[in-house]
């Protein structure tokens, strides 16, 4: 049987070494998303460019005003769909991100869950002899802030899912009046 303080010294160890661990999958996964963003934002601004520079050749050939204004209003059903496109792809990005951090969080709860239940059962082994109503306050104690976290994680997935139905909500009425003003223009 350990000695307190090596039961101690090995739990902290352990659970230094978890969080590490944790951190470093933290940040690799906030470095790919950077990236990703990174990237996307790169390509964003290629096409806008790119898209802009035809757009303004196609507008200064206009031969007079009304195909000028007729050229520049088509280009708004375009734009906006491109808008949406890159907020989709972005909140795409966000939700893939988020998903893989709380499964690492939920691992690393769990965890360190474990780890403290063990240390907790290794140390009621040697506790002595009326220490039983300490130990199962601090069992209640851990079992208590793993139910917080488990209903912390609960609301967090919930705003996630509204807001997410917020943002499609609210992406289908952008179109649906995008594509009504662009009628209304022609």
């Amino acid at each position: 049987m350990f000695s307190t303080t090596a039961q101690f010294t090995n739990a902290t160890k352990a659970t230094i070494d978890a969080h590490l661990s944790a951190m470093n999958e933290f940040t690799s996964k906030a470095l790919a998303t950077f990236a990703e963003v990174a990237e996307l934002n790169m390509a964003t601004a290629k096409a806008s460019l790119e898209h802009a520079s035809a757009a303004a050749k196609q507008v200064l050939a206009a031969k007079d005003a009304q195909e000028f204004m007729q050229l520049s209003s088509s280009q708004a059903q375009p734009n906006a769909e491109k808008a949406l496109a890159y907020g989709r792809q972005l909140a795409s990005i966000a939700t893939k991100t988020q998903n893989e951090l709380a499964k690492a969080t939920e691992l690393q709860v769990a965890e360190t869950s474990r780890q403290v239940n063990k240390l907790i059962d290794d140390l009621s082994k040697a506790a002595p002899a009326g220490s039983e109503n300490a130990i199962a306050m601090l069992k209640a104690s851990v079992a208590g802030t793993h139910s917080a976290y488990e209903q912390l994680t609960k609301a967090t997935k919930h705003a996630i899912e509204t807001m997410e139905e917020n943002v499609a909500e609210s992406t289908k009425h952008f179109v649906a009046q995008t594509e009504k003003t662009t009628r209304s223009k022609k």
